[in-house]
């Protein structure tokens, strides 16, 4: 009867790869997260103080929404 071996030991340097990969994927994610905020806090320190009343909000709450 033959037998495989189903378990192998990952190639030399496979997870540093995956980890340098996972790294960078974080840094995008994070890169995005961080303009979108950027966006939206720019997008609202355009409007009124009456626009933003209208939406239930002040020039204070600007940054924490941002965040």
């Amino acid at each position: 009867m033959a037998s495989y071996e189903t378990s192998r030991a990952a190639p030399v340097g496979a997870i540093t790869v995956f980890r340098m990969v996972q790294s960078v994927a974080h840094t995008v994610e994070a890169l995005k997260a961080w303009n979108s905020a950027r966006i939206t806090r720019k997008s609202l320190n355009r409007l009124s103080n009456r626009e933003l009343d209208d939406i239930g909000l002040c020039r204070g709450d600007i940054e924490l929404i941002g965040r």
